[in-house]
């Protein structure tokens, strides 16, 4: 057996499809029903569509510290999703296994990787994203007229300064602008990237949760 034969096989399992469900996929990809009669090259499309479908290889399956990736087509915005609710200190748990769980309740799939179609998908994302602005007042997809407000990681990261600092209000951002400065090294809003956001989101989430720690003022949801 080929590795791509077997990596075909892994997929069929991984994701958890009966045999008539991954014969039907096999013909519509490629027009056979079988791996054996395909040629190299159709069994390697077949494999970039189970990989773009939520299919994990196994040596790519770990992430740095040994635990299982969270698999899937929409796992990486669920997961973003996720742990900036984490950093707003709206859930307890940022763990996978809590991520999964809310994700069942919304929808009634048992993990992510199963989460193949996009009604099903926007079902458990605009439940998180819902929650979030409910418990945090991040106002996805509206920028109240402040181009620095255009991404999400921006939304959270000003979301979560109102928590640290009560009274904030975007006419007056004290410390904010100069904060956001010295943890990305960018003297304008403007140009903090995806990833500076992160970074800051991250560093603004300890503070939260090392406040809440010490006194129960600090709003935590008790679920959505």
């Amino acid at each position: 057996m080929t590795s791509s034969i077997a990596a075909m096989h892994v997929a069929k399992k991984q994701m958890g499809l009966d045999d008539d469900t991954y014969r039907a996929k096999l013909v519509r990809i490629t027009g056979k029903r079988s791996a054996k009669d395909m040629s190299e090259d159709e069994r390697q499309k077949v494999l970039t569509v189970f990989r773009n479908e939520g299919f994990v290889p196994a040596l790519a399956a770990r992430r740095a510290d040994g635990c299982l990736k969270l698999t899937g087509k929409y796992a990486k915005k669920l997961q973003a999703l996720w742990i900036a609710a984490w950093n707003l200190g709206i859930v307890r748990d940022r763990d996978d296994k809590a991520l999964i769980a809310f994700v069942k309740r919304q929808t009634g799939i048992d993990h992510t990787r199963f989460l193949v179609y996009a009604d099903d998908a926007k079902r458990a994302i605009e439940a998180l994203k819902g929650w979030i602005n409910r418990e945090a007042s991040v106002p996805y997809g509206n920028t109240n007229g402040y181009d620095w407000l255009a991404s999400d990681g921006a939304k959270v990261a000003w979301a979560q300064w109102k928590i640290l600092m009560p009274g904030a209000g975007l006419l007056v951002r004290k410390g904010f602008d100069s904060e956001v400065a010295k943890l990305t090294g960018k003297a304008m809003l403007q140009e903090v990237t995806a990833a500076d956001w992160q970074i800051v989101m991250n560093s603004f989430g300890d503070r939260i949760r090392a406040g809440r720690g010490r006194s129960g003022d600090l709003p935590v949801s008790r679920g959505a």
